[in-house]
């Protein structure tokens, strides 16, 4: 197949629409079952080079949670614990294999994001993993292969129109890419920086103690940050991204998006949030949503008279500020990439306030010293990579 007709591109206005090979090669990918639409594609594309470099880097299998072509989540996939299991909605009896426990982190760090997520994996997918999806409300998938089982299951999503996508994993792009705006075509080489531990060689910091464990999370963070639409930052922890803030103007504003959603993730593991007392039959976006409301400013929407009754069988107490707090100062050993270097000492600050340990940033400011001496200040570990990361 050279071509493929899409629906309608971004919008349902801007027809017509189809992909190509310009070289009159194959597409790389088939479609096995249901239509993907033009943003299905950019997530599906930049999410598998997402997950690809992801494994290829930890050595496990991978996963990403795409929406608006940046990540909501990405992962490895690690064994999940049981108060994972169950603030990701997964029954405690589910046996899980290494990819399933991949996509149930990368869907589980920013479940609201999430919601209609184009899911990437690595490697083949499999009935553990189809059947966690199963239950998920998504628009597609793209994978190297699919079981019988899986494509099975998968196939029902949508009233039968769930987009299942396979890719060639052997396909290698053509080192220029080229893409159109306004009528005028933009060539560039491709980004094939390879992120390992040689990047992360360079801490600046007076604390040089760059864990095996935080490595592996600083590459995560960046080859997270390597497909997520600039300016990013990312945090990660225990093999999963838990907080990425994508495409924001100012770069102190990433570090406050993205440490907000790393804070919520921990924070649903709280007492206050794990024991909410849910309506039985309550579905999980309902849930997801009443979450994020109790855990925010705007938490009278949920338990307000007349609104609790909605969510929960009893009112359940306010999740006080000083309750929160307490509970964020339990959260460690968090490592943050960034995109581009940081301007001022404030993101660092930020950062610290959601746990932050290890640092990676290209440097290059004028500034850097304030920077060094706010990590510095946290006993912080921070690397210079030396390496910008924009993605547009």
């Amino acid at each position: 197949m050279n071509e493929f007709e899409l629906k309608y591109g971004c919008n349902p206005n801007q027809k017509p629409s189809r992909v190509y090979m310009e070289n009159g090669g194959e597409l790389p990918f088939t479609v096995r079952n249901g239509r993907p639409g033009y943003i299905n594609l950019l997530d599906a594309f930049n999410g598998w080079q997402l997950v690809k470099e992801l494994k290829k880097a930890t050595g496990r299998p991978a996963a990403t949670s795409f929406k608006h072509v940046s990540p909501a989540g990405a992962a490895i996939g690690l064994p999940l614990s049981d108060v994972e299991k169950k603030i990701y909605w997964v029954d405690d009896s589910f046996d899980l294999s290494p990819l399933a426990c991949a996509y149930a982190r990368a869907r589980g760090a920013d479940r609201m994001s999430s919601f209609g997520d184009f899911i990437s994996l690595s490697d083949v997918c499999d009935e553990s993993t189809a059947k966690l999806i199963q239950h998920e409300v998504s628009d597609g998938v793209i994978a190297p292969g699919y079981t019988d089982e899986a494509i099975a299951i998968l196939s029902q999503k949508k009233k039968g129109n769930y987009c299942i996508l396979e890719i060639d994993p052997e396909y290698v792009p053509e080192k220029s890419e080229k893409r159109q705006v306004f009528g005028v075509t933009f060539e560039q080489g491709r980004n094939e920086l390879k992120i390992d531990d040689e990047l992360f060689a360079n801490i600046v910091t007076n604390n040089k103690n760059l864990t095996a464990a935080a490595r592996d999370d600083l590459a995560i963070a960046m080859i997270t940050l390597k497909y997520t639409q600039s300016n990013s930052v990312c945090y990660v922890k225990g093999g999963q991204a838990i907080g990425i803030g994508a495409g924001q103007q100012s770069r102190i504003h990433c570090t406050r998006l993205a440490g907000s959603k790393a804070d919520n993730w921990y924070l649903r593991q709280s007492p206050q949030v794990m024991g909410l007392p849910f309506k039985e039959g309550l579905g999980r976006a309902d849930r997801d949503n009443s979450i994020d409301l109790y855990m925010g400013e705007d938490y009278m929407d949920v338990l307000a008279d007349g609104k609790w009754q909605n969510f929960f069988t009893k009112k359940p107490d306010v999740f006080t500020a000083s309750e929160k707090r307490a509970w964020l100062d339990g959260n460690t050993d968090v490592s943050l990439g960034s995109d581009a270097f940081f301007p001022f000492g404030d993101n660092i600050e930020r950062a610290f306030r959601s746990g932050v340990k290890y640092v990676a940033e290209p440097g290059g400011s004028i500034r850097d010293q304030n920077v060094i001496d706010a990590c510095n200040a946290h006993d912080m570990v921070m690397c210079f990579t030396g390496i910008r990361l924009f993605h547009h």
